[in-house]
């Protein structure tokens, strides 16, 4: 199944310039979306990994279903205040500021192998941050998988230390 035929460009969105890697049709089509995470499946079923983290809210969408697929653990990683138990942070920077993402303490823990999913690959700050939260830990970052990555933002230059594998690539 070619997944990009179920991806759709919107032009000028968020704002004039860019176009929009739209992944709400390939959501809206069972076949479609199993297919991805069938894909994923296939590419991590024999690395032993004993949890997989991803940032609100569209990294949920591929990461949950994935972690089931492969029977392991899902661990969500969201903005300040969202998770009702103790967390890890880490501030990282953004083009103009900072941000701040959270990951519950137990989430996951020394020597535990994560893998991170997330919907697109743009400049890699967010799935970077993400990865030194589990590092945090104690815990390896054995890959960082997603469905899009744009490969001419260089992302993963910035990812050097890390494996990043991705369905499709515009």
């Amino acid at each position: 199944m070619d997944l990009k035929e179920h991806i759709r460009d919107v032009p000028d969105f968020p704002k004039e310039g860019i176009v929009f890697k739209d992944i709400t049709p390939l959501l809206s089509n069972p076949a479609a979306f199993s297919n991805a995470i069938k894909q994923f499946a296939e590419k991590y079923r024999g690395e032993k990994i004993d949890a997989i983290v991803a940032a609100e809210a569209r990294g949920f969408i591929f990461g949950a279903p994935l972690a089931l697929e492969l029977q392991t653990a899902f661990v969500p990683v969201r903005k300040p205040g969202k998770l009702p138990f103790q967390t890890e942070s880490i501030t990282y920077d953004l083009e103009y500021g900072t941000d701040t993402l959270e990951m519950h303490i137990d989430g996951v823990s020394s020597g535990q192998r994560v893998l991170i999913v997330d919907d697109l690959l743009a400049t890699g700050g967010t799935v970077e941050a993400c990865c030194k939260l589990v590092e945090q830990t104690g815990a390896t970052v054995v890959g960082c998988a997603f469905l899009i990555e744009l490969q001419f933002l260089n992302a993963t230059q910035r990812l050097n230390d890390y494996d990043v594998f991705s369905l499709l690539q515009y």
